[in-house]
């Protein structure tokens, strides 16, 4: 999705209607004044965000990024449509350009059927991260090459915006 259909959504009032979020995604927002993505800010009527190069103008043409799982189901409910799962987005990532940026699933971080907790760190981490995360899938631009892969399953939690992370949309 572009940052051109983003301030669409978000000047048609999509921070302010309870219908289009989670629960949990409304108390976030409002708990937290989130009005935009992170680093967006208007100025002068205009939307801006900051980049490496520093604060600049919103291009419209690239792609939306710094959004929480809790925007990209906003948006996708604005949009009459949804999140794909992981398993869709996996099936069809042959068919689109991605890797620019992580882009969320509709799917919770969960092990696949089979898996065995392996003993010490490693499944402790398994064990403790797998709780209350969305997949995410593909890759950005921050992400190291081995790790860039369509079959890759990234996760944060839901209110995560500081990542670089996008919108993909399913019907």
């Amino acid at each position: 999705m572009t940052n051109a259909e983003y301030i669409q959504f978000i000047e048609s009032g999509g921070y302010t209607n309870f219908n289009l979020w989670h629960s949990d995604g409304w108390e976030f927002i409002n708990n937290n004044d989130i009005k935009a993505p992170l680093y967006w800010y208007k100025i002068e009527g205009k939307w801006h965000h900051y980049t490496f190069n520093g604060l600049q103008a919103v291009n419209e043409n690239l792609p939306v990024q710094h959004v929480s799982y809790y925007e990209a189901f906003a948006f996708a409910e604005w949009k009459g449509m949804r999140l794909p799962t992981e398993f869709e987005w996996e099936v069809a990532a042959d068919q689109f350009s991605w890797g620019q940026l992580w882009e969320w699933t509709s799917s919770a971080y969960l092990p696949y059927p089979g898996f065995q907790k392996a003993p010490g760190a490693l499944g402790e981490y398994n064990g403790k991260f797998m709780v209350n995360q969305q997949v995410l899938r593909g890759a950005s631009v921050a992400t190291a090459c081995n790790h860039s892969r369509k079959t890759y399953r990234n996760f944060f939690a839901p209110p995560s915006q500081w990542i670089f992370s996008g919108i993909r949309l399913a019907k």
